[in-house]
């Protein structure tokens, strides 16, 4: 691996923590405005990085996927889940669907941020700029998707969760083994393609609508 190799996977790695700690922030804002300040309590409205972290899936997963040998570079992690303590919400069922879907929505919303900003890059002759942000556009749409498979800790559980009626208990119970399962599907080739595949052809409808082709 060479040194140019190594500077990129760290900018990657850089961009998929902020977009990810947008993520959490979206979770936690969502919450908030809901009627639970328990995220809020906690310092979790924040931007800072440092107070979302998972140990697994902001640092070990991702890193892994950057520079384990025969990874292909597959770029993807998750951040500590926020905090939702349901009795606060006057609406729970929906509420905590709302709350459940900010991070996606979030990473979408950032996406459209992003490719306006490349398409800015463009007007003023700045490739680098463009490429970079076409780049981390990618990736937070990555992201999107990535969580709404129904698979704890992820989004898309608690959504599967919540319209299947499942139990808590029976909840907890899968999300002890969550992250195992998650590691172990993300090993199927089906599933790095569907997931680039979702990814690809949103990416390319956002850019149609500010004029790339």
């Amino acid at each position: 691996m060479t040194q140019n190799m190594v500077i990129d996977g760290l900018i990657s790695y850089l961009g998929l923590v902020v977009l990810l700690t947008f993520h959490e922030f979206g979770h936690a804002w969502t919450a908030w405005k809901c009627g639970d300040d328990t995220a809020r309590l906690q310092g979790r409205v924040s931007l800072n990085p440092l107070v979302h972290i998972d140990p697994i899936g902001t640092v070990l997963l991702p890193l892994l996927g950057l520079f384990m040998p025969g990874a292909g570079r597959f770029l993807i992690g998750w951040a500590k889940p926020v905090p939702v303590s349901l009795q606060n919400l006057p609406n729970p069922r929906v509420d905590d669907v709302l709350i459940t879907m900010a991070g996606p929505l979030m990473n979408l919303l950032l996406a459209i941020v992003l490719v306006g900003l490349a398409r800015v890059g463009v007007y003023l002759g700045l490739p680098d700029l463009t490429g970079m942000c076409g780049e981390f556009a990618r990736l937070s749409l990555l992201l999107c998707f990535f969580n709404l498979i129904p698979i704890p800790p992820l989004d898309g559980s608690r959504v599967l969760r919540v319209l299947t009626g499942m139990s808590y208990e029976t909840y907890y119970e899968i999300s002890r083994f969550g992250i195992l399962i998650l590691i172990l599907v993300l090993q199927f080739r089906p599933v790095q393609h569907t997931l680039a595949l979702v990814t690809d052809t949103t990416l390319h409808a956002i850019g149609v609508v500010f004029g790339f082709r």
